[in-house]
């Protein structure tokens, strides 16, 4: 039996060490119990390895973690692994700042060996947090994105898709960000609102004595500018197209060409391509057949095409160019504005284009597949397809999966050093590092030559990250068939991805292209978006601001169930802001229930195990009735991932339906009468309880299963969900009769009257039949009367509401009239108007303030549908 108060920081770390300790959430995978029908799989996020867990991390694994407990109590063979994303740039960076160092001073492999070092220490303590917050993942099933496991995996991903042509090398423009020197993705930038300059500058015409403006915020492109461009409706400016423009301070002289991407609205129309400043200007660049002028190199410095400009930073050219524009007399005029600049979302640089021979994975001829792909799964909420829509509508760039860093998984492959044929490895032997293996051919199979440059790029993060639900099904090459397996086909297709929004177009759209390229299908059935955690104030929580809220600091101040309990507290979806209200209120549920449950075990000590359904009384029937109704409506919001639905209407039924009525009204039936159905039923009820709470609050009703059944011998983890009963009952009379204990309940508290105190008569207009004896005995009335007829009730006008904002303006000094006559019940409604102090008000200035009273003997009391009128002295 429970005793004394609830002490959550023994009881958690106890089941914490339990559940690891006794495999509790182990994913059955012997040959019996492995049932593709049973098994329910869920494609966890690896959390990046850049630092410490947030309480987003949290957050978001609680979530999944709901899902994980309720699909596992419903017979389900739940797979929740876990991973580390421990390959890429964002490792990287935590390894430089950690140990203070820059990659580019160290050899590859013992800069990854540094790596590797750093990561683990980080890794051991994502595992250490995730079992503090009693999230159920079975850590047999983890996996890190640098093993030599999901190296192969991913190596294997690169060899498939390049030989069936999804694949290319190509020396084009990509997207670069100078401060972490590597190319990167489309999906690896974000906008970001900045300050910076407009200026105007004048270009001469070529043999003509004429001029014209350009406005840019980057004139240290002045010297890759290549072209000038005009729209073709640009009537004022078409004169100029064919000319050639000398560039500023520079000299080169470039031509003049009209196309409809000219943005009209923009500065004065006319405008300068570089190689490279934006989109646009890789799009004039291909479709013209420009001249390439690198300005600006991989650290973001000025080349020497900039001329005594070179070796200067971005920064440093621009004030240097701008000055001497000035001086020249071609800066016309520089004005300050805020404009959006598309960054590296890792380290907020502003990026470049570069032109570099990067590998590519298609996707542009295959959006509207990739599109159908999403539709074919769930969306947990509905609404965040769009997001995934959105995304794949704007594409402009195919997948560049090539980055020049130290940490990643190698390319598997070499390059003829004569004829730059490719050379990729043999499926068998992968995993291999091509600084370090040798190619599997001894001469080019194109041109004969022997020597082999190998690839030293590694892949981007998400070329690996995208393949979780193939890395954990087991997905790899059958050299005796030739063809690629999966070792656990039972997980495929995975039941639920389960990630944040804003990583929809990284992760998500990006393990959609690889599985369905690999499978033919979709990786999930369903999809799970959780929102962003934000601070007391609804704002993103960033270590800049200062309001970063940590797991560790959460749960030294209150229960991880009270944390989970909150956790439950926004629509999926929704972004939800940290509340320690919410913590708190989790708290109190928490000793709601452990209270509760130490006076049901006081109870119910020989309740039977068994009763008859039939012979329940009234009350008992009704109470197991309702509680089937919850239990149906509390399965399906768990089956909508709807939890914060889930909870506030589980909360709402324990705390007032079941603990305030029903219990109140139960311990007096047992405590005077032993009433046996009493009994059973409040057993039957608390159980039943215990298991639907169970998913958010995972460690007060393990303590409570545990202990008070502990016959079962087994975590209420692996409970079965509880079905409905089937129990007959008179529902309406039930919520009749509890909504006038509710109301009895009251009165007695506003006349400042013990609970147990006698009330004489109780006369109850509504339906109750079965329920009166009840009543009578758990509020003390003497004599309980009901009637199936309409109360004698009538309206009473009880005051008038004046709105000033009409009165006022209206009739002006007469107002203080028209309030002494309603004050003084000196006023009429005639048709609609009101006549008060000589003045007569139209209906939309006042409201009659009307209440219902009870024109018989007695006191009128509210209980719902129904009407008490109370007595005394009968």
């Amino acid at each position: 039996m429970p005793s004394g108060e609830y002490d959550p920081v023994t009881v958690e770390a106890k089941w914490q060490d339990r559940w690891v300790d006794e495999d509790t959430y182990a994913y059955a995978e012997d040959a019996d119990a492995v049932d593709p029908d049973t098994a329910f799989s869920i494609d966890s996020p690896p959390p990046t390895v850049s630092g410490s867990l947030h309480w987003g991390h949290a957050y978001g694994f609680t979530l999944q973690d709901f899902v994980a407990r309720f699909e596992r109590m419903r017979g389900e063979n739940v797979f929740f692994p876990f991973g580390f994303d421990d390959n890429g740039i964002a490792s990287e960076r935590l390894t430089e700042d950690e140990l203070d160092v820059r990659h580019q001073d160290y050899d590859r492999r013992e800069f990854q060996r540094m790596c590797r070092e750093v990561c683990e220490g980080y890794e051991a303590e994502f595992t250490e947090k995730m079992q503090g917050l009693g999230i159920s993942i079975d850590w047999e099933q983890t996996y890190q994105t640098i093993s030599p496991a999901v190296q192969r995996t991913s190596q294997l991903s690169f060899i498939e898709l390049y030989d069936e042509g999804r694949e290319y090398r190509q020396r084009a423009p990509a997207i670069w960000c100078p401060e972490c020197e590597t190319a990167i993705s489309q999906v690896e930038t974000e906008d970001d609102e900045q300050d910076s300059h407009f200026h105007d500058i004048e270009f001469d015409v070529v043999n003509s004595e004429e001029s014209f403006v350009i406005s840019t915020t980057r004139p240290e492109l002045l010297p890759a500018c290549v072209a000038v461009f005009v729209h073709p409706d640009d009537d004022e400016n078409e004169h100029l197209v064919g000319e050639e423009a000398r560039i500023p301070i520079f000299g080169q002289e470039v031509p003049v060409i009209e196309d409809d991407r000219v943005d009209l609205e923009t500065g004065s129309g006319i405008v300068m391509c570089c190689t490279f400043g934006d989109q646009t200007d890789i799009e004039w660049y291909q479709a013209h057949d420009l001249d390439l002028r690198i300005a600006i190199d991989e650290s973001g410095t000025l080349t020497d095409v900039a001329g005594e400009y070179a070796g200067m930073s971005s920064e440093e050219a621009r004030e240097a160019i701008v000055a001497d524009l000035d001086e020249a007399g071609a800066l016309l005029d520089r004005r300050a504005i805020t404009h959006t600049v598309n960054v590296h979302e890792r380290c907020g640089t502003s990026v470049e284009f570069l032109v570099k021979d990067q590998w590519y994975i298609e996707l542009l001829d295959k959006t509207d597949e990739y599109l159908e792909a999403g539709r074919q799964m769930d969306w947990y909420p509905e609404k965040m397809f769009t997001r995934y829509k959105n995304w794949i509508e704007g594409l402009q760039w195919d997948w560049s999966i090539s980055r020049q860093r130290s940490s990643g998984i190698p390319f598997p492959v070499w390059y003829c050093e004569e004829c730059e044929h490719v050379v990729v490895a043999e499926r068998e032997s992968l995993p291999v590092d091509p600084l370090a293996d040798d190619p599997p051919v001894d001469a080019c199979p194109e041109c004969g030559h022997d020597e082999f440059v190998p690839e030293d790029d590694v892949f981007d993060t998400w070329a690996t990250s995208s393949l979780t639900p193939l890395i954990n099904a087991g997905w790899d090459w059958d050299a005796e068939n030739g063809e690629t397996t999966l070792d656990r086909e039972e997980l495929y297709q995975f039941d639920l991805r389960p990630q944040g929004h804003d990583i929809i177009s990284f992760w998500l759209f990006h393990t959609v292209v690889k599985c369905y390229e690999h499978t033919g299908e979709v990786p999930f059935d369903s999809v799970m978006i959780n929102g962003m955690v934000l601070d007391e104030n609804r704002e993103k929580m960033s270590k800049s601001k200062g309001n970063v809220v940590s797991p560790d600091e959460v749960v030294s101040k209150y229960p991880v169930d009270a944390a989970r309990y909150w956790a439950a507290g926004s629509a999926v979806g929704d972004d939800l802001p940290y509340s320690e209200k919410g913590l708190r209120a989790g708290e109190k549920l928490i000793r709601k229930l452990w209270n509760a449950s130490k006076l049901v075990e006081s109870l119910t000590h020989e309740a039977p195990a068994e009763f008859d359904h039939d012979e329940l009384h009234a009350l008992d029937r009704w109470l197991l009735a309702e509680l089937d109704r919850e239990i149906d409506r509390v399965t399906e919001k768990l089956e909508n991932r709807e939890f914060s639905k889930a909870r506030d209407g589980l909360r709402s039924f324990f705390w007032s339906t079941f603990c305030d009525d029903y219990l109140e009204i139960a311990k007096q039936r047992v405590r005077e009468d032993d009433d046996d159905s009493a009994k059973y039923t409040l057993r039957t009820a608390h159980r039943r309880f215990v298991k639907l709470f169970a998913p958010v609050l995972a460690h007060a009703t393990e303590e409570l299963w545990r202990d008070m059944y502990g016959e079962e011998a087994a975590s209420v983890h692996r409970a079965a969900w509880p079905e409905p009963l089937g129990v007959d009952a008179d529902v309406a009379a039930g919520e009749t009769a509890m909504a006038v204990v509710g109301a009895l309940r009251k009165y007695k508290s506003d006349n400042q009257l013990s609970m147990n105190a006698s009330v004489d008569h109780v006369l109850v207009y509504g339906d109750v039949r079965g329920f009166e004896e009840d009543i009578s005995g758990v509020m003390h009335v003497e004599e309980l009367e009901t009637s199936s007829e309409g109360p004698p009730i009538e309206s009473v006008v009880t005051g008038v509401d004046l709105d000033y904002s009409l009165v006022g303006p209206e009739f002006g000094a007469q107002v203080p009239d028209i309030e002494s006559a309603i004050e003084a019940e000196e006023y009429e409604v005639v048709d609609g108007e009101l006549r008060a102090g000589d003045a007569e008000l139209d209906s939309e200035m006042f409201t009659i303030e009307e209440e219902r009273k009870y024109t018989g003997e007695g006191e009128m009391l509210e209980a719902g549908d129904a009407v008490v009128i109370v007595r005394h002295g009968d």
